[in-house]
């Protein structure tokens, strides 16, 4: 998860939930007296879990910025997915939109449309979208033949 911090007029700053140590989830944690897991967990629409988590990252290049003086608005920060999350979710998605028994190429880039504008490369995003709904799993390409082949066959 990448928490987008952009300062009212100035450039979009990155940092990615991911890099933590472990040191830093304990600040975290004691900073705001909440769990490290509750945290992870509510990064996607909790502000205070954004802020406390892009406060740790943003020590590292200054080590004297105090949580107090950390103080984005509410319209300043936002998750994105990183890179693995996309691809994750988009090939979850995928397998089952194509389980579908009318699944088309179509259908199935239909049911990932809502990853790319969540995604923090949203060309990446986009690409994996296309890479997915373009090419049926070939277990499913194989079920979907036997049962085309199967309803095909005279009843004896």
């Amino acid at each position: 998860m990448i928490i987008v911090y952009t300062p009212d007029g100035g450039e979009p700053e990155r940092y990615d939930a991911r890099s933590l140590r472990v040191s830093e989830t304990v600040i975290a944690a004691r900073t705001v007296d909440r769990t490290w897991p509750d945290l992870k967990n509510k990064l996607n629409d909790d502000l205070e879990a954004m802020r406390v988590v892009a406060w740790v990252i943003a020590q590292r290049r200054q080590p004297t910025l105090r949580y107090g003086d950390f103080d984005p608005g509410i319209e300043e920060l936002t998750v994105r997915l990183d890179r693995d999350e996309v691809t994750r979710w988009a090939e979850a998605t995928a397998g089952f939109a194509w389980m579908e028994a009318n699944a088309t190429p179509e259908t199935v880039a239909a049911a990932m449309r809502v990853i790319p504008p969540l995604a923090d490369d949203r060309e990446h995003a986009e690409a994996v979208v296309e890479r997915l709904a373009a090419e049926r799993p070939k277990d499913q390409a194989a079920n979907q033949t036997e049962s085309s082949d199967q309803s095909e066959t005279p009843a004896s």
